[in-house]
């Protein structure tokens, strides 16, 4: 599989399955390309995982999908810098939380968000 195709598959995190509170990341949102509706949800959603990583990374690609890179920017490094998790990528790996913040900034930093074919996936 292509290092970019990874990349992109493994950005769209899903919160992991345990019989804990579930957390919310708008999965199916993002999963569709539908940015605005996944930040939506996520802002949406129970205020006592606001800092969880999952929801951060989301909420970072989201706002980059949109265009808002500040906005994107403060989610990621929340995420790299908040407690490590495990987390369950779109392709089914698990990645710390902290690895894939930090590969969501270099993203960023080479404008990886805004390619057509990203956003497309």
């Amino acid at each position: 599989m292509p290092i970019a195709m990874i990349l992109a598959s493994a950005l769209v995190v899903q919160a992991p399955a345990t019989n804990e509170n579930v957390v919310e990341v708008a999965y199916p949102e993002m999963r569709a390309g539908r940015s605005a509706a996944a930040i939506d949800k996520i802002q949406h959603a129970d205020a006592r995982n606001a800092d969880h990583p999952a929801r951060l990374i989301n909420l970072g690609i989201a706002y980059a999908r949109e265009g808002n890179t500040d906005r994107a920017r403060a989610m990621f490094e929340a995420a790299a810098s908040t407690d490590r998790y495990r987390l369950e990528t779109a392709s089914g790996s698990w990645v710390d939380s902290r690895t894939l913040a930090r590969e969501a900034l270099a993203m960023l930093d080479r404008g990886a968000f805004d390619s057509p074919r990203f956003a497309s996936r």
